[in-house]
């Protein structure tokens, strides 16, 4: 019998209310405020960006 020693992982998660990402750094600003608060999972809402793909900025994927 093989035991495999278990670790316990804590993942941070809230969600973001923006209004619009549209303006200029304010993807950026998001992406630095997420870090501060060392959120691994955002649910950010309000984006309101057309089409869909993924983005990344700072350690962060953007999925849209």
């Amino acid at each position: 019998m093989v035991r495999h020693k278990q670790r316990k992982l804590d993942i941070i998660f809230g969600t973001w209310n923006v209004r619009s990402l549209y303006r200029t750094g304010s993807f950026t600003a998001s992406a630095r405020e997420f870090a501060r608060y060392k959120v691994d999972l955002v649910g950010v809402q309000e984006v309101r960006w057309d089409r869909k793909g993924t983005v990344r900025a700072g350690d962060y994927n953007f999925f849209y």
